[in-house]
């Protein structure tokens, strides 16, 4: 399943994962253990990740996001 995942889709998803991790891993450091906490911190964590995707002047990912492929064709064009 993952090998039909968009390559940029298949970044934005890793983005996100690691955004998820590094949230819940700091606080667990931090001596939180109380599992619905933890849950939200890493919900909290993707919520600008999530603005950034579907931010329209973002060139990154998502809906202003333009494959390398069709910058070189507009360019030719």
């Amino acid at each position: 399943m993952w090998n039909k995942v968009h390559p940029t889709q298949r970044a934005m998803l890793k983005s996100w994962a690691k955004v998820f991790a590094a949230a819940v891993i700091s606080l667990f450091m931090a001596g939180e253990r109380d599992v619905k906490a933890l849950a939200i911190a890493g919900v909290s964590a993707l919520l600008p990740v999530v603005y950034s995707y579907l931010d329209p002047t973002d060139g990154r990912w998502g809906r202003g996001y333009i494959a390398p492929r069709r910058k070189a064709a507009a360019k030719k064009a």
